[in-house]
């Protein structure tokens, strides 16, 4: 039997690396700066330093909605210890709830002060002011099933719609108020549904015998997720009690509620059979139903996108580059933005030519309430355009796309069109600001500039009142208020207090140069008991690009217990993506090694998911790393092409097309699903290598994973795995017992093969 070639492609990749895709080679002289004569092993740190158990306490807040005259805020506040619990076995039983408990804090944004809704966390989900802002509106978890539920802000009492016999608010229902305050509208399924759905989920997981058929129009799981969208929608009356039916029982997505409160846009499913080329590929059509017989608005929505009016009447509609304006009465469209002549030839592909058909093509962002004014992208900026006339203002530049300028982002537009808020981030340092535009005054002021990450925001509709997350480099965030006035941001929660006393790790901004010689950024955490000077054991934790030092838990743990963290960043070739890490993140090791922070003889690995992956890669190529660690990651492209059937074609599409970037189908390009697999080259790795899996991960299922730990240990290669036979994808979120064990696990390995770390606390 011949052997498949390696890649055709040459490699030139400084230091000593092995790459995966050709026979190994004596390593090339490396120069880097001298050691220092102080190096230390991670160790112990005070009793408090920052534990396993922290990682449990650390609270996420969350905007679930802010009241039309911006004063009272809802957020949600909850603990990675608050989603324990879960129940992987049930993935893609569509009738399952993985809800989480929280709290629900309503908040005065004048003077600050907090009032739960209720004295414990609960679980709920979808909180919605009235349009007074006098009641919320919420999806509260009771007895297994969704209760609509209102809550009185003056009196705190509780009134839920009782839903008609034979019928229950569906799972994946939104929430909506009508303008005017006297309904609110969700959707509902039938009890039979409930029932067929659970009977079709075991026929796929627990039958003695399930029979598949490839004639079939749609792969069984894609089926199974397809139900989601059966569902009605309905009117609740919390006056009189009065439940009715506005869109009968159909497959329904997206939906839009016009003022009148009983006329709603639905997109309908037309799917005809599974979409190999688009993961959870759907397809639908555009109806609108309200008095009289229900009217197609668009045949199919393949190639549209629409924006919508709050009136739920008047949307923009974009295909190849034009925009067009209707309403759901109207029986034609009129155009707006875009060529309007028929397309000339492309056959001038000058640069000046390929701008002037570019500058041509639109993208609507957003309009007014009153369907006035639109909102548009093109590739030189954001314009407002006036809806009557055509009219169109350049609001704001982009730069070139060459450029390293900043690229002013949106972040929100104000109802009345009068307020337009970016985010402007410097592409080469953290430098961060949200600069709104008073358009009808011409003039623009900065409301928050710095190193912070500033996120989440969310503008009032009356336009005066904002709220965002701010939070300082590799922290948590914590939630504020602003206005458009330029008043300073005033805090009006902070999310983890208990951290004040934690040693939570310097951050650093790494510029460095690829393999290839392309500039890359990556994000260094250094240890918490840094002395300069001195170098560090090193983990680098990879997945694909880094920038932001967001605050990462694991990374703060290693850092905490003596260790430097890099989250390194790669480029990727389409057909060549094994590649990347070993051309990115070896680099990077050079540039820190080369700063004085890393110790070059302790440097480790590790990632999850494609992250784990990458590191199972690597280490075929190199064998710099001491140690590694493949959390939830594939280690064989060939079986996992086909597998994960709850996905639908996910593994398929991301080899061929998405993330994988491999190019071509299996049966096209057979050796690059070998070439990128890490368990055909397992006798190439010298790395300690730890496989960590969830038995229940039905993402990257564990016996792929499971492959390498048997090719190892039959190359007598030093290798642990270790199966957290209820979990699913990455950090278990069943136990505290599982959670303590994963993440000593981790401490444990680098102590092992890097210098001693703490233990549990």
């Amino acid at each position: 039997m011949s052997v498949i070639p390696a890649l055709v492609r040459a490699l030139t990749l400084s230091v000593a690396l092995v790459p995966a895709f050709a026979p190994p080679r004596k390593p090339a002289p490396r120069r880097v700066l001298p050691e220092s004569p102080r190096v230390v092993h991670a160790s112990t740190v005070a009793a408090d330093t920052l534990g396993i158990r922290d990682l449990l306490d650390i609270a996420s807040i969350s905007v679930a909605d802010l009241s039309a005259d911006g004063r009272w805020l809802a957020a949600s506040v909850a603990t990675r210890r608050d989603a324990l619990g879960a129940d992987f076995t049930r993935d893609g039983d569509q009738t399952y709830l993985r809800a989480s408990v929280a709290r629900l804090l309503i908040i005065d944004t004048k003077s600050g002060a907090q009032r739960p809704v209720w004295p414990t966390k609960r679980t709920f989900r979808g909180p919605t002011w009235s349009p007074d802002g006098a009641r919320l509106a919420l999806l509260l978890l009771e007895n297994d099933t969704w209760q609509v539920t209102i809550w009185d802000r003056a009196s705190g009492k509780f009134t839920t719609a009782k839903i008609p016999a034979g019928r229950y608010v569906a799972e994946n229902s939104e929430l909506r108020w009508t303008k005017r305050g006297d309904a609110l509208v969700f959707a509902t399924r039938t009890d039979a549904w409930r029932a067929d759905a659970k009977a079709k989920f075991a026929a796929l997981t627990s039958a003695p015998i399930v029979a598949l058929d490839g004639k079939d129009d749609f792969l069984e799981w894609d089926g199974m997720n397809r139900l989601s969208a059966t569902r009605s929608i309905v009117s609740w009356d919390p006056a009189s009690g009065a439940v009715q039916t506005l869109v009968p029982e159909a497959r329904i997505g997206a939906w839009t509620l016009a003022e009148d409160g009983r006329s709603v846009t639905i997109q309908e499913d037309i799917t005809k059979k599974t979409d190999y080329d688009v993961i959870g590929g759907r397809e639908w059509k555009l109806v609108a139903h309200g008095a009289g017989v229900p009217r197609t608005l668009a045949a199919t929505m393949k190639g549209q996108q629409f924006v919508w009016a709050e009136d739920g009447v008047h949307y923009a509609v974009a295909r190849d580059g034009k925009v067009w304006m209707g309403t759901t009465a109207d029986t034609a469209r009129r155009q707006l933005l875009g060529a309007t002549a028929p397309a000339a030839t492309d056959a001038d592909t000058s640069a000046a030519a390929r701008a002037k058909r570019d500058a041509e093509r639109f993208t609507p962002m957003s309009l007014t309430s009153d369907a006035s004014k639109l909102l548009a992208e093109n590739r030189t900026g954001l314009w407002v355009v006036d809806v009557v006339t055509g009219n169109k203002e350049h609001v704001v530049t982009y730069p070139d796309s060459t450029s390293t300028l900043p690229r002013p982002m949106l972040v929100t537009w104000s109802r009345d069109g009068r307020y337009l808020v970016t985010a402007v981030n410097s592409r080469r340092e953290w430098d961060r600001s949200f600069v709104v535009q008073d358009l009808q005054a011409k003039s623009s002021r900065t409301i928050v500039k710095g190193g912070e990450l500033y996120t989440g925001p969310r503008l009032a509709r009356d336009g005066a009142t904002m709220v965002l997350a701010i939070a300082a480099g590799n922290h948590p965030a914590d939630l504020f208020v602003t206005d458009l006035a330029g008043t300073a941001p005033r805090k009006l929660l902070e999310s983890n207090p208990q951290l004040a006393g934690k040693p939570i790790a310097k951050t650093e901004l790494l510029p460095y140069l690829d393999a290839d010689g392309k500039g890359r950024y990556g994000v260094v955490r250094y240890p918490a008991n840094y002395v300069k000077g001195t170098r560090y054991p090193t983990v680098f934790i990879i997945y694909e690009d880094f920038y932001d030092d967001t605050f990462d838990a694991v990374a703060n743990l290693l850092s905490a217990h003596g260790y430097a963290v890099v989250n390194p960043s790669v480029g990727f070739d389409i057909g060549y993506p094994g590649e990347a890490w070993i051309k990115g993140v070896t680099a990077a090791a050079n540039a820190v090694i080369s700063m004085g922070l890393a110790d070059s003889a302790r440097l480790a690995v590790h990632g999850t998911s494609y992250g784990g992956y990458a590191t199972n890669l690597l280490i075929t190529q190199t064998g710099r790393f001491k140690a590694a660690i493949n959390m939830s990651g594939k280690v064989d492209f060939i079986s996992f092409y086909t597998d994960s059937p709850r996905l639908g074609v996910r593994n398929i599409h991301a080899a061929e097309k998405s993330q994988d970037r491999i190019g071509a189908t299996m049966w096209q390009q057979p050796q690059k699903y070998v070439q990128h697999s890490a368990v055909m080259f397992a006798d190439r790795i010298t790395t300690p290598l730890l496989l960590m899996t969830g038995g229940e991960d039905h993402n990257v299922p564990a016996l792929n994973t499971r492959e390498m730990y048997y090719a190892m240990r039959r190359l007598g290669k030093p290798v642990t795995w270790v199966n957290y036979a209820n979990s699913g994808h990455g950090v278990p979120q069943t136990t505290e017992s599982d959670f303590m064990d994963y993440h000593q696990r981790v401490l444990d390995w680098y102590a092992k093969y890097l210098g001693p770390a703490g233990t549990a606390k």
